[in-house]
């Protein structure tokens, strides 16, 4: 039987898509809302593709409420890094670039590369991950106030300091919802214990953690939570040429940045951070290279306090008999 697959080239309001069964490509274009999604419901149910692996690129949240649907019906859905995709791109030496051809590469790529199955958050994680990202919206807003209120003119500074005000009210009255659904629910606030067990790591970025980190049972080794993070090295040798390692950086950029600032603070207080930073100091590593560093040993700890379900004890030692 033949593997039919649907490329979806997703954007704000509209999502373009090529099903691709026996080598032979049919396009759609539907609205990117509850009545487009029935729309590509009945269009695949007239094409007889009652089951099918659909991929789409991870573009912002665009395309987060279309993939939870077609998983609910039943079908496997990929959502892979956009890198992937325009490396495909490049060895297919695509010159052309549009909707339809977008979503027809996407479908070849499925086909070829077999992406891993997608799984959506739950309805309590969905609703922490927009909180989150609302905190993270009105945050910039009021750093872009606060830049302006130094520069502008003295007839609008009244206006902009009420705007500020407005900002940090919201903020607040965001971050208490946040706190009151851990707090209320036992998964999450049992997460949320475990997670600022470890020294360095607070309300806000327990929070981040248990919002974009999937269900820890799918990884089978801390390395592919550093590799999901995009913290792992990227090598740069070639014959003789040796260049300098650096942060793949592909991964999950709001888990990154969440971490930054933990790892500075655990660097200082967390007794394993310090000791195992001292050590690289000692090695003649300094600056960046040690903060990405501890950024992945916060990682391994954060694995093992979540997939153990005990809190951080700095005086263990693993059995290594």
């Amino acid at each position: 039987m033949s593997k039919s697959v649907l490329g979806i080239d997703i954007a704000k309001h509209k999502f373009d898509v090529a099903l691709l069964v026996e080598g032979k490509i049919k396009h759609k274009a539907c609205q990117n809302n509850p009545q487009g999604f029935d729309a590509l419901r009945i269009w695949l149910e007239k094409q007889k593709s009652p089951a099918l692996h659909a991929c789409m690129e991870a573009t912002s949240t665009y395309g987060e409420e279309l993939a939870t649907y077609l998983h609910d019906l039943g079908h496997k859905v990929s959502i892979v890094n956009p890198a992937r995709v325009k490396g495909f791109a490049h060895s297919e030496l695509i010159r052309t670039k549009n909707d339809s051809v977008d979503s027809g590469l996407i479908a070849r790529f499925c086909l070829a590369m077999d992406p891993e199955p997608w799984q959506p958050p739950s309805p309590e994680e969905r609703r922490l991950q927009a909180q989150l990202r609302r905190i993270e919206a009105l945050t910039n807003m009021r750093i872009q106030e606060e830049n302006r209120l130094e520069v502008s003119h003295c007839s609008v500074k009244d206006s902009i300091k009420e705007h500020i005000a407005y900002l940090e009210k919201e903020i607040e009255s965001v971050k208490k919802e946040v706190k009151e659904q851990i707090n209320s629910n036992p998964d999450l606030k049992g997460k949320k214990d475990l997670l600022i067990s470890i020294t360095g790591l607070g309300d806000v970025t327990s929070a981040n953690v248990i919002a974009e980190l999937p269900d820890i049972k799918r990884f089978s080794h801390s390395r592919e939570v550093v590799a999901f993070l995009g913290l792992a090295p990227r090598q740069n040798e070639s014959g003789t040429f040796k260049g300098k390692a650096r942060l793949c950086k592909v991964g999950n950029s709001r888990l990154r940045k969440a971490l930054y600032m933990p790892a500075l603070v655990a660097m200082r207080h967390n007794p394993v951070i310090k000791e195992f930073a001292a050590r690289l100091r000692e090695r003649g590593k300094h600056g960046k290279v040690i903060v990405c560093a501890v950024m992945r040993k916060l990682v391994h700890i954060i694995y093992g306090v979540l997939k153990s379900g005990k809190p951080f004890n700095p005086d263990f030692k693993p059995n290594l008999a």
